[in-house]
C-alpha cells in the first residue's frame, strides 16, 4: 500500500513503521480537515496491511499538536452553518480518527514535545504508548473557549486517571507538564527533551519487532474489554489465544524458548 503526505501531514513507511508526521509547525500543528481525513485514511490502511507492524506520530517543529483548526475548518463558506452541522460533522471527523486509533491492532507510539492540546492531547491519550519530553504541555482548553470537550475527552481520562483528576484538567483547564503527566499515568513516559528521540526510537524499535499477532490481539483484549461482564471477556481471551497460537510468531517462541536464544519475531 502507498501512504501519501497531504498538505500539513508527511507519511512515510520505513520498514514495518508507518511515520505519520505533523508538519504545520507555523500553526503549532493545528490540525485541519485536510490532514484529519489523510490521517484516518492511512491508519485504516495501515491496519490490513501486513508489512506495518507499529505506527508513529511525531510532529514538526517544537510543538505536537494545537488541537483542531477551528477557523480553517469553519472557513469554507461564507453563510452560517446550519443548526447541528458540527453534530453532523465530527462523526466523520475527530470522532472517527480516535476510535479508529484504540481499535486498529497495529500498536501506536505518539512522540510529544511543547504543546499537546484537545485533540492534539487526545491523540496522544489514544495511543497505545506516548512518550513525550519532560517539559511538554498537555492541556484541555474547552473551558478557556467556552464549549465542552470533544474527541473522547471524557471518555478517555477518566478511564485513565479516574474522576478527580479528571475534573481538574476538563473543568478547571489545567495545563500538566510531561513529567506530571506520566506521574499520573496519562502516558506511557517522560525523559529530557534531548533524549525524546532515542528513547522514543527504542520504543518504536522494540514494538516493531515484537510479535505482532499477539500484540494486536492484546491490543483488542484491552479495549474491548470495556463494559463486558467476565464471562465474556474471557471468551474472547479464548479466542485470541486460539489465534495467537495458530501464528508463526508463536511458533518461534517456543522454539526459541526450547533453544535458549531470543526469538526473532516476523510479524506473522
Amino acid at each position: 500500500m502507498g501512504y501519501a503526505s497531504v498538505s500539513g501531514l508527511r507519511a512515510e513507511q520505513r520498514g514495518p513503521v508507518l511515520a505519520l508526521t505533523l508538519d504545520r509547525a507555523e500553526k503549532r500543528n493545528a490540525i485541519n480537515d485536510v490532514m484529519l481525513d489523510a490521517m484516518i485514511g492511512h491508519l485504516a490502511a495501515a491496519g490490513i496491511d501486513e508489512t506495518v507492524r507499529v505506527i508513529r506520530i511525531d510532529a514538526e517543529g517544537p510543538d505536537f499538536c494545537a488541537g483542531s483548526d477551528l477557523v480553517a475548518n469553519n472557513a469554507k463558506s461564507e453563510r452560517k452553518p446550519r443548526v447541528g452541522s458540527t453534530q453532523r460533522r465530527l462523526p466523520n471527523k475527530a470522532n472517527r480518527l480516535i476510535p479508529l486509533m484504540l481499535e486498529t491492532q497495529v500498536p501506536i507510539v505518539a512522540v510529544v514535545r511543547g504543546w499537546a492540546a484537545g485533540l492534539g492531547f487526545h491523540m496522544a491519550l489514544a495511543s497505545d504508548f506516548c512518550v513525550a519530553a519532560e517539559d511538554a504541555r498537555f492541556w484541555e482548553p474547552f473551558m478557556a473557549r467556552g464549549f465542552t470537550p470533544d474527541s473522547g475527552a471524557t471518555w478517555l481520562l477518566p478511564r485513565l486517571i479516574g474522576p478527580v483528576r479528571t475534573r481538574t484538567l476538563l473543568m478547571l483547564g489545567e495545563e500538566v507538564s510531561g513529567s506530571t503527566a506520566a506521574d499520573w499515568n496519562i502516558i506511557h513516559a517522560a525523559c529530557p527533551a534531548d533524549d525524546l528521540p532515542h528513547v522514543a526510537e527504542k520504543l518504536v524499535a522494540r514494538l516493531s519487532e515484537a510479535p505482532t499477532v499477539a500484540l494486536g490481539l492484546t491490543k483488542w483484549l484491552l479495549h474491548s474489554g470495556n463494559g463486558l461482564d467476565l464471562d465474556r471477556h474471557l471468551q474472547n481471551e479464548a479466542m485470541a489465544l486460539e489465534l495467537s497460537s495458530r501464528s508463526d510468531d508463536f511458533k518461534e517462541g517456543l522454539a526459541a524458548f526450547n533453544q535458549r536464544r531470543n526469538a526473532k519475531f516476523q510479524g506473522r
